[in-house]
């Protein structure tokens, strides 16, 4: 009997789509999980200018399309003070944080062995 769960369980099991898909789509891109990541390590408000900054070379069209993606899907909240110069500042939302136990093993993995990696 358990073995008939079992192929059923595995049938069912392939029939699904892969999460992974999913998860990829939602940070696809060079410079998804570092801004992201930056975001949620700091956990407070961050300049415009300071994430562009960090992600270097990114440019500032490719980090605007990267953040209106996040404030779309709910990871990051967008504020703008009405200020001279416009001053625009990011924050995780409580959604995004969640990524954080997702993401940690993997930049520990890449402290660990990023430097046996083949070039």
């Amino acid at each position: 009997m358990a073995e008939i769960n079992a192929r059923v369980d595995e049938k069912n099991f392939q029939q699904q789509p892969c999460p992974m898909t999913s998860f990829i789509g939602l940070l696809s891109g060079k410079w998804a999980i570092p801004i992201i990541y930056r975001l949620i390590v700091l956990n407070t408000p961050v300049r415009f200018g300071d994430l562009l900054r960090a992600a270097t070379p990114i440019t500032q069209k490719e980090l605007t399309r990267q953040l209106r993606l996040f404030e779309q899907r709910g990871l990051v909240t967008r504020t703008v003070y009405a200020e001279i110069p416009p001053r625009v500042e990011y924050h995780i939302t409580d959604l995004g944080l969640t990524l954080q136990s997702a993401l940690d093993p993997l930049a520990a993995w890449m402290r660990e062995y990023g430097d046996q990696l083949k070039r």
